[in-house]
């Protein structure tokens, strides 16, 4: 059984899927682009800001779901320059410490959607 998780206080999906799907007590995040909910603006004053603003939408579904950031077991950071990587890490970092942190892939891409430089996607499992 499958569930639909969706809230206001994260950006609005660009195509034909939902924000995150939670299946038994797993929860299946989209990824997520730095996209203000609110007024639907690109966040572009530099990939820290775009990266709080990822993790923002991010922590939003999380709570929709009844989650938080210590429920997240795995991650996947999609970066269009690696160059990129130590800022990127410092501000996802922010919102995890050593005993919660999850698994993580960092991966370098070609072009992501809106011509976004990070994308993270998230998936958390209910304890």
């Amino acid at each position: 059984m499958k569930k639909i998780i969706k809230t206001s206080n994260a950006p609005r999906p660009i195509g034909p899927y939902n924000q995150a799907v939670l299946s038994g007590n797993t929860l299946y995040i989209s990824g997520q682009v730095p996209m203000n909910p609110v007024n639907g603006k690109l966040i572009d004053t530099g990939i820290k800001d775009a990266t709080i603003q990822v993790m923002k939408n991010l922590e939003a579904i999380l709570q929709k779901a009844g989650m938080n950031f210590s429920n997240v077991v795995k991650s996947s950071i999609f970066i269009t320059d690696m160059n990129d990587f130590t800022e990127i890490n410092l501000a996802y970092g922010s919102y995890f410490d050593e005993a919660t942190a999850p698994a993580r892939e960092t991966v370098q891409v070609s072009v992501l959607p809106l011509h976004v430089n990070v994308e993270i996607s998230m998936i958390a499992v209910a304890e």
